[in-house]
């Protein structure tokens, strides 16, 4: 998300209620003379410490919260609020710490002040009810809870330590084909689930995905859904929402629907894989007139080392009718190497012995057995669970392309994130020395000797305990090197 981007503005055409990140600042100096605008500078970020965050009086039994309808909890009684994570338009985002556990969060506290009317309030109350909705799913942040004090309303969300995709692209300058289809597929996936559990994102942007963690191959996670909305069976969506180079042209036209989050990932896409935006401006209008005319370079450089199934799949989530579009689906099949679908179409045909187009948990539990899986019957449960994104009862092909579009159970965030779980039983945020002779004794995987050397190899802040970064660092070293730790789990 060398230089890969000049300063220039990405116009904002909606504020909403989302934290307002800085746009798109900077593209290639060659292509410099395409976008003059400048943007305002951003806001710096600054350290503060608990003690600097505003301070409450005790919260009174009978008073009512305006926005969540319930009584007044003291923040600060609950959760250490540190240091200045960002800063948008209507809130500020603190890390916190949560007292009862020692477990770190990230918070956005939005003042009350800025939510001056009737539609303020609504829309964030919106955004609550969509983080609610979808926590747990890929690449989405996981929602904590919202508190209500008399100053603000606080958000308690997953901490992501690595930086704004953004960020990343500016600073990594260029990306790989390979690299590109990586982050690409996860950026379709949350539009895949948002569509599949009915929320339309509508401001989709490199601004709006965090690195999970600092790790180079670090997966991403859409943080911000305060212009989302939970999608109306027939309803042609009129208001003008997002920013000016990610707009879908029929927003422009005020008549659109979902197929707009499918364009706005295509327009990152395109971006990660040449360095631009497709449709560019000196002001906000020549950018809107240059996407409606809807002209897609693919030829000028690096384009033509670029592959044709690359380039098509581009075509087809940029087409300029939405009725014609790629659906955020079968867009993901693209994203997949041509020999890696056909293996998933295999295994999804073999486990769905009656032919009905969906996988029961039964099927799944026997094609498993099958294939030689040595996964209990809990955790067979709980993959299907996490594939059964409607909650029918049942996995169809779309819901099996999602959760198995990543085989490598160990390059997979969610299983890497179950993995440590398994480890840290106390669940604490961290893998104790007791915690790891516990697991390794079970399995045989060592004597005290082996932990210590566990413990010194990877805990590299030298704490005397393994947190989640330094445990993703560990599973994602070369083939071999992490078997002490993987032992024979798998």
């Amino acid at each position: 998300m060398g230089n890969c981007f000049k300063k220039s503005r990405d116009i904002p055409i909606s504020s909403g209620t989302s934290d307002d990140t800085p746009p798109l600042q900077q593209f290639p100096k060659s292509t410099q003379e395409r976008f003059s605008p400048t943007t305002p500078k951003k806001s710096t970020l600054s350290s503060s410490s608990s003690s600097s965050f505003p301070t409450k009086p005790a919260p009174l039994a009978d008073e009512v919260g305006k926005v969540l309808k319930g009584p007044y909890v003291d923040i600060n009684s609950l959760y250490v609020l540190e240091k200045e994570l960002g800063r948008g338009q209507i809130g500020v985002t603190y890390l916190c710490t949560e007292r009862a556990t020692g477990r770190k969060y990230a918070c956005k506290s939005i003042s009350r002040r800025k939510l001056v009317n009737s539609k303020d309030i609504e829309d964030v109350k919106r955004e609550i009810l969509i983080l609610q909705h979808l926590t747990g799913q890929p690449n989405i942040v996981e929602f904590k809870g919202a508190y209500e004090d008399r100053q603000n309303l606080h958000l308690v969300m997953e901490l992501c330590t690595g930086e704004k995709l953004f960020d990343r692209i500016i600073n990594k300058g260029s990306y790989s084909e390979r690299e590109a289809a990586s982050i690409g597929r996860q950026i379709v996936n949350v539009v895949h689930v948002c569509h599949f559990m009915g929320v339309m994102h509508r401001d989709l942007r490199p601004e709006n995905f965090l690195m999970v963690s600092k790790d180079d191959h670090s997966p991403i996670k859409a943080i911000d859904f305060g212009l989302s909305v939970f999608i109306e069976e027939g309803k042609m969506y009129k208001e003008i929402v997002g920013k000016a180079y990610y707009v879908a042209p029929e927003v422009l036209q005020r008549k659109y629907g979902k197929e707009i989050d499918v364009w706005s990932a295509g327009v990152i896409l395109y971006i990660l894989l040449s360095g631009v935006p497709p449709f560019w401006g000196e002001t906000e209008k020549a950018i809107f007139e240059a996407i409606l005319e809807g002209k897609l370079d693919l030829q000028s450089p690096p384009w033509p080392s670029i592959s044709a199934s690359a380039k098509d799949l581009i075509k087809q989530m940029l087409t300029m009718n939405p009725t014609k579009r790629i659906t955020a689906a079968d867009a993901l099949e693209n994203l997949l190497e041509e020999e890696e679908i056909k293996g998933l179409k295999q295994m999804f045909n073999n486990m769905d012995t009656d032919k009905s187009g969906t996988i029961t948990l039964e099927e799944l539990k026997i094609g498993l057995t099958r294939l030689g899986s040595k996964l209990t019957e809990t955790e067979i449960k709980q993959l299907m669970d996490a594939a059964d994104v409607d909650k029918n009862g049942t996995v169809d092909y779309s819901e099996f392309i999602t959760v198995t579009m990543n085989r490598n159970k160990l390059d997979n965030e969610e299983h890497l994130f179950m993995a440590f779980k398994y480890f840290d039983q106390h669940d604490s945020g961290f893998i104790t020395r007791e915690e790891l002779r516990k697991a390794m004794t079970q399995y045989g995987m060592g004597d005290e000797a082996t932990i210590d050397e566990v413990i010194e190899d990877v805990d590299t802040d030298k704490d005397g305990r393994i947190n989640y970064d330094e445990f993703v660092a560990m599973m994602r070293k070369p083939e071999g090197e992490q078997q002490i730790m993987v032992g024979n789990r798998d």
